[in-house]
């Protein structure tokens, strides 16, 4: 089993970490809010008291945080992951935050530090039960080091060399972001033209729409939106995706909406409930935790 050091214990986080460890691997693990790491604490995890101190005896570090500003700060700041990484290791980004800093944050590691970015699909209950989809960005050499760890965590695919991982995860967002809030302006038009809720979702439950109905017709249908994947964190992969496309120079016009929408159910207050709430904010709805 391998020594493995897991940073970032959010609402993923956490969970997948509780899969390593699960797994048989030994972990150390390290969050910015210390009391989110007493439950893996209990259940045999190590806790570090800084980034640089959690990846300094380990065979692979991951990193499993929110934002692309946090992630630099975690591994390159004072007492960062980097300050302790040396030939020999692996760092493992599983977080979303696009192939541009997944490639500089690689670029300023130490040398002989092998780097994967893996960001995964799949919701909390996914997390917990090991259904996550990992896309894996790395050489051929490394992926095959890290592919034993991360298939604790779900099924892994290998999609292309460093920063491939991050830009799969960019192009799932754009459908998912795409996916639901066309869900809510289908029924926003519906019902504007005199249609019920329950026949329109009867309907969009055969369209090209399906699964994102089949998985968030509960929440929409009872008002209540408990969070499996945050609507902040949407908003933000969403904004990942109309500036990554820019600096490609590609338009991408469905995105930049479903982009606004997200950013307007967030600045409703809806921020912390799931991103399926952007629904409610398209119909007129208050949304319910």
């Amino acid at each position: 089993m391998a020594k493995i050091a897991f940073l970032g214990l959010g609402q993923m986080g956490a969970p997948m970490a509780r899969r390593l460890l699960q797994a048989g691997h030994q972990l150390t693990v390290w969050n910015r809010t210390a009391d989110r790491a007493k439950p893996l604490a209990a259940e045999g995890a190590v806790v570090a008291g800084a980034p640089a101190q959690a990846g300094a005896a380990a065979e692979f570090a991951i990193t499993m945080l929110a934002t692309p500003e946090t992630l630099e700060e975690v591994v390159l700041g004072e007492n960062g992951l980097a300050k302790t990484l040396g030939a020999g290791q692996v760092y493992i980004d599983m977080s979303t935050v696009g192939p541009d800093t997944v490639r500089s944050i690689a670029a300023k590691l130490p040398k002989g530090v092998a780097v994967v970015d893996a960001p995964v699909r799949g919701s909390v209950s996914a997390a917990t039960e090991g259904r996550l989809e990992v896309f894996v960005g790395a050489r051929d050499e490394a992926f095959e080091r890290v592919r034993p760890i991360l298939e604790s965590l779900g099924s892994v695919v290998h999609v292309g060399g460093l920063g491939a991982g991050a830009a799969m995860k960019l192009v799932a967002n754009l459908a998912l972001g795409a996916s639901i809030t066309a869900v809510g302006e289908a029924l926003a038009l519906g019902e504007a033209l005199g249609l019920g809720r329950v026949p329109v979702l009867n309907m969009l439950e055969g369209s090209q729409l399906a699964p994102v109905v089949r998985a968030k017709r509960a929440n929409i249908e009872s008002g209540h939106y408990p969070p499996a994947f945050k609507l902040r964190h949407a908003a933000k992969d969403l904004r990942l995706v109309v500036e990554a496309a820019a600096a490609a120079d590609r338009d991408v016009k469905v995105s930049a909406a479903s982009r606004a929408w997200l950013d307007s159910a967030v600045k409703s207050g809806a921020a912390d409930l799931d991103f399926s709430a952007v629904v409610a904010a398209i119909v007129g709805e208050e949304p319910q935790p």
